[in-house]
């Protein structure tokens, strides 16, 4: 062989070399009617019932409102289309059949989280109280308190 014949490789960086990424197969999931935007930093979004069954439920709404909970509109989200209602004492609040976005503080959300943990508390207590109350000395009441949760299958203890 001589030297004109014979092949020569060339050798190339890494850098220069690119790599195909390995995308993941995109997965088709069905759209979410209740699709709603990303909460503003200090409060929480949550859909409140406005009517149930074609009735307006008034008194739902009344207590939300007194609890704090403020109505969103579909206006604060220019970018995004949002369904809002179009007529009614609710017309431009994003909302879906009959359901309607609403936010809270933070602060408040919180406070009333530690409220109801308190209740539920106390209701704890004055069961755990009246069982003792009630309770014979020939036969004493033993408050073992276990829950479990389970996901089909059997129990195994």
């Amino acid at each position: 062989m001589t030297k004109d014949t014979e092949t020569k490789t060339v050798k190339t960086s890494r850098v220069s070399q690119t790599r195909v990424k390995k995308e993941r197969p995109k997965v088709w999931t069905p759209p979410s009617s209740l699709d709603a935007p990303p909460a503003p930093d200090g409060y929480r979004h949550r859909w409140i019932r406005a009517e149930s069954m074609g009735q307006d439920d008034s008194k739902n709404m009344s207590g939300k409102m007194r609890s704090g909970w403020e109505l969103v509109r579909a206006d604060e989200y220019p970018d995004s289309d949002y369904p809002s209602l179009n007529e009614g004492r609710y017309a431009g609040v994003i909302g879906v059949g009959g359901l309607l976005l609403a936010r809270i503080p933070e602060e408040i959300a919180k406070s009333r989280e530690e409220y109801f943990q308190q209740k539920t508390a106390d209701g704890n207590e004055a069961i755990s109280s009246d069982l003792l109350k009630e309770q014979h000395p020939s036969m004493p009441i033993n408050e073992d308190r276990q829950t479990r949760v389970t996901f089909g299958g059997t129990k195994n203890n």
